[in-house]
């Protein structure tokens, strides 16, 4: 069964998580999200579901400005081969959301472990961290501290790389 937004803020706050949430027009791309990140301080992170060769699945969590090369990042995290975007059918079978509502919150429908979570180690930096709580019509502030216990509870703790490119290597 996969959780709603509804349940997942229900969940957040019943295991006392201090999040604030955010409704707001729904954004699709960076740009897009832009007048949000205006709005609501924190970290906010871009999200990329992909895969590589023999099929497995990875969630990249990355600073919203941040640049990954993907013809690269296969390397640091260990993939078989390059990486493409996963395709919308799996997107929503393991993570239970659609394209522009792609979430580090996901991980919670992902109950078979079929998705390795990769954290960008540059967005721990920021002591709060902005993510879609599964729809991309809200915008959820949660700590870096919370969310890595949030992670926990739903085994999926992350693994934590630095996959976004260093402003000298650019």
């Amino acid at each position: 069964m996969t959780i709603t937004t509804t349940q997942l803020l229900q969940i957040l706050d019943e295991k006392g998580f201090d999040t604030t949430t955010a409704s707001h027009q729904a954004v699709f791309t960076v740009d897009e999200s832009r007048q949000v990140q205006l709005n609501v301080s924190g970290g906010h992170t871009k999200n990329l579901f992909v895969k590589d060769k023999k099929d497995n699945y990875f969630l990249l969590v990355i600073e919203q400005s941040a640049k990954v090369d993907l013809n690269r990042v296969h390397r640091l995290i260990g993939a078989k081969s390059r990486l493409s975007f996963g395709k919308p059918e799996k997107l929503m079978e393991y993570l239970g959301v659609s394209p522009g509502s792609v979430t580090v919150f996901g991980v919670i429908n992902d109950c078979n472990g079929k998705v390795r979570l990769i954290i960008d180690k540059p967005l721990l930096a920021h002591e709060k961290i902005n993510c879609h709580p599964l729809t991309n019509e809200m915008t959820t502030t949660i700590s870096r501290e919370d969310l890595l216990k949030f992670l926990a509870d739903v085994d999926h703790e992350p693994e934590i790389i630095q996959v976004s490119q260093i402003d000298d290597e650019e």
